[in-house]
């Protein structure tokens, strides 16, 4: 799997200068430039930090869907994320993938960040620990892995032109640490983000190849993200060497002329080319080879490579293998968070008559984050279908939805709806020329169209449904997208009108498209049929979703429906959670509450019944009001198809929760130290520099609700001693000996974590950072011992004067414990020079 470099610059060498400079742009959205006299095929791209979606948006192209990054992060396991990977390897080898756009290395500087469900923790070394256990998993089946986005890209607030500045030291120290770390585990290629730092847009930044191309000697390919190339020859002077999509990116023929031209070098665009082939050839796609998924997986994959006109590729049905599933579904458990438990957890089935299941999230419960990372599972485990699963033959289980949760109306269910043609479950997608003629119509599963297929001619795109209603009164209708767009209930017109596009990112125009709503009239027994048409013009994508909502029940009554579920019941697990528009890449949260009345069924819920357990089903941290009322808390995040599963093995008792809070989690939104996400005249001030996350909360002396790394099991253990080097020399990893006991009465596993102070230091430095962890299991009564290795790096810092990394001599203080507000064992460690005896 590779070419040498004299076999590379052979076949650099059978190209002119111009047919090198075109094929550094992307052939299609998702795919690569061919050149048949290199035997150089498409490389395919695909996004997936969670799940691999393949080429095209389309719901009957299924795909494995795994735990959200945050999700991953917080199994503090690196053994399980690299497992992980490897599923997501074999999903993309199925689907003919070769790149793979994952993980996100970017860090929860803010508890607002809309996209934290997609980056793994708050903390670099973390981040970097579990990134490249990811990367490993990846390419060690030859797929390759992307480390984005390449760097200081922590918000979506006007990310596409947000200008961050951010000191030096804080740049390395903090933002840069992660990528550093995924060039160490080999990924093949690095993102550049959409966003600038100090002043230069990502894409042309002197980024690019100081400190990774030369100091790191990163000799993978530097891809944009999707349209983040707005200039031609600044970029292509600097370290960036694809651009992606294409085929009208700013580089191509205008980079052909550009190189003619002398303004940009030969030498520039060949080792851009180099890195290309390099590439190709390790995912074997360079030479007569097949791609990784076989012709056949590749035929299937459709979707962004099919020409105009052409017939629907066919679409394989999904192959989830049985250990793929069980692995995703021990990651729901390894992942998920108990952050409070006042000896409720775990639920012993033999012991219930009666379980009321609260919340509309427990029916409908968010696997995912919202944007481009999303995919179709072909299967979803709900939290009420894994606790019906568990209790089965052993316990009643009832439902309470319970007031509707504050967000957007849903698209259209295949349950809920038909296709007025075929009268089988789902909606019609007709695609119309200018005079209304259809020109290509399929039966489609849901209203969420993000790709209807553009054929010769396309003028509008029109989703029609037959709802039959199950609730009658004032329904929700509604159309999302951009440009010219109606609704037309049974021949009568609800909404139309101009709807152009507020902005160019991708993530909304192509996602995310906001929703246009009017109300009618249903009735229970009586079909209505439900027209929605919008045209197509340049700009605006050609997503379109319809959505449906039925009347929202009285909250005064479902709150006390749920009061009496409770009260009746031996247990009851109530179930809240954010929205799809609240955590979704392309808008930052303005908020951290789940909303009025999902506090207020937590609290009905929990004032009914002692045993209530409250699982919140967010990406990121939410404020929760409620949390001394009731018996448990259980963070379940976004937990992807297994979900329900997973979790009902947790609450039963079948496993440990395993997670640990990979980001500090704050009682209400004032007390976060850094909340700010939105630029002020384009600028966006790290003013915090090097104090975000725990380090943050530590410098203010502030107490959150539960601190980085906090996160309990179902034993008890007492941390008894530390043993520490007396010294050490600079430069030197560094083992440290936390010894621990299991004082509970179950067999367990517990985080041992590890950070630095350093007391009187020359240079800024945190109150106290995170710099190691590891995981141990004892029997109940056994004490047994963790070695945790403390990287070299943990100790240094980036001299700006010197431009070099450099450790301080002297004193130092490391300390032990649960989290990093509970660090009850501290011992001193003396650093020598490199040359002390």
């Amino acid at each position: 799997m590779g070419t040498s470099d004299e076999e590379i610059d052979r076949l650099l060498g059978k190209l002119t200068p111009r047919a090198r400079a075109l094929l550094l742009d992307g052939a299609t959205t998702w795919r690569t430039r061919a050149e048949p006299a290199l035997g150089l095929r498409e490389l395919v791209m695909s996004d997936g930090p969670a799940g691999v979606r393949g080429e095209a948006w389309d719901e009957r192209d299924t795909s494995v869907l795994l735990p959200s990054a945050s999700a991953l992060a917080a199994t503090w396991d690196e053994d399980l994320v690299e497992s992980l990977g490897g599923v997501l390897a074999a999903e993309a080898r199925r689907k003919g993938v070769d790149v793979l756009l994952a993980p996100t290395l970017n860090l929860h500087r803010s508890p607002l960040g809309g996209r934290h469900f997609e980056c793994f923790s708050e903390d670099p070394e973390l981040t970097g620990r579990v990134g490249a256990a990811l990367v490993r998993g990846v390419q060690a089946h030859g797929v390759a892995a992307t480390a984005k986005h390449y760097v200081a890209n922590d918000s979506e607030t006007d990310r596409l032109t947000v200008d961050v500045r951010v000191d030096e030291r804080t740049l390395r120290e903090v933002y840069l640490a992660p990528f550093e770390a995924a060039v160490a585990a080999g990924v093949r290629l690095v993102m550049a983000g959409y966003n600038a730092v100090d002043g230069t847009t990502m894409t042309a930044s002197d980024l690019l190849t100081g400190p990774l191309k030369g100091e790191w000697g990163f000799d993978g390919v530097v891809v944009s993200d999707w349209g983040a190339v707005r200039t031609t020859v600044d970029t292509a002077r600097a370290g960036l060497d694809l651009a992606m999509p294409g085929p009208d990116s700013p580089w191509g023929e205008a980079l052909a002329r550009a190189v003619a031209d002398g303004a940009v070098p030969e030498a520039a665009v060949d080792d851009k080319v180099r890195r290309l082939l390099r590439l190709a050839a390790w995912v074997g796609a360079l030479g007569e080879g097949e791609a990784p998924g076989g012709g056949g997986a590749r035929e299937a994959c459709g979707g962004g490579g099919s020409r105009a006109g052409d017939p629907h590729p066919p679409v394989p049905r999904p192959v989830v293998a049985p250990e793929g599933r069980a692995l995703a579904r021990r990651a729901v458990a390894a992942g998920s968070v108990l952050l409070a438990n006042r000896g409720v957890l775990p639920l012993d089935p033999g012991g219930l008559r009666t379980v009321a299941v609260i919340g509309a999230h427990a029916a409908r419960t968010r696997t995912q984050g919202g944007g481009s990372a999303g995919v179709f599972p072909r299967e979803e485990v709900s939290v009420l279908d894994g606790i019906r699963d568990a209790l089965r033959g052993h316990a009643r289980v009832v439902h309470v939805p319970g007031p509707r949760p504050d967000g957007p109306a849903p698209p259209l269910d295949h349950d809920a709806c038909t296709d007025p043609r075929s009268g089988l479950p789902g909606v019609l997608l007709r695609m119309l020329d200018a005079d209304g003629r259809e020109l290509y119509a399929e039966r489609r599963r849901g209203g969420r169209l993000l790709e209807p297929r553009l054929v010769p001619g396309a003028h509008t795109v029109e989703i029609s449904a037959r709802l039959h209603p199950r609730t009658a009164g004032r329904w929700t209708l509604g159309v999302a997208g951009f440009g010219l767009m109606s609704l037309v209930l049974d021949g009568r017109p609800l909404l139309a009108g101009d709807f152009p596009p507020p902005t160019d990112d991708p993530a909304v125009v192509h996602v995310n498209p906001p929703a246009q709503y009017a109300e009618a009239d249903l009735a229970v027994g009586q079909d209505a049929l439900l027209v929605a048409r919008r045209e197509l013009a340049p700009g605006t994508g050609r997503a379109t979703v319809v959505s449906a909502a039925p009347p929202a029940p009285d909250a005064a009554a479902s709150l006390a429906d749920a009061a009496r579920a409770a009260a009746a019941a031996d247990a009851a697990i109530v179930v809240v959670g954010t929205t799809e528009h609240g955590e979704c890449e392309g808008y930052d949260r303005t908020a951290l509450t789940l909303g009025a009345t999902q506090d207020a069924l937590v609290r009905v819920v929990a004032a009914g019944n002692r045993r209530t357990v409250a699982v919140v089903n967010s990406g990121g941290p939410v404020e929760l009001p409620w949390r001394h009322a009731v018996g448990a808390v259980l963070l379940a995040w976004f937990p992807g198809q297994e979900g329900g599963g997973g979790l009902a093995d947790v609450l039963f008792g079948h496993t440990e929760p395993g997670g640990r809070l990979p980001t500090t989690w704050p009682a209400v939104l004032a007390d976060a130290p850094v909340t700010r996400t939105r630029p002020a005249d384009g600028r966006l001030h790290y003013d915090e520099g090097l104090h975000i996350g725990h380090r943050g909360w530590l410098r203010h002396g502030r107490t959150p609700a539960y601190w980085f790394g906090h996160g309990l099991g179902y034993t008890a253990w007492a941390y008894e001693e530390l043993t520490v080097p007396p010294r050490t020399r600079a430069g030197d990893d560094l083992d440290v000996r936390v010894r621990v006991r299991n004082t509970g009465a179950r067999a367990g596993r517990e985080v041992v974590q590890v950070y630095l102070a350093r007391p009187g230091s020359a240079v800024e430095r945190p109150v106290r950072w995170f710099a190691g962890y590891a995981a141990v299991r004892a029997r109940p009564g056994e004490t047994v011992t963790a070695t945790v290795r403390v990287p070299a790096r943990a100790l240094r810092h980036w001299c700006v004067e010197e431009r070099a990394w450099r450790t301080e001599e002297g004193r130092w203080r490391v300390l032990a414990g649960r989290s990093a507000g509970e660090v009850p064992l501290v011992a001193d460690l003396e650093v020598r020079s490199p040359g002390a005896g």
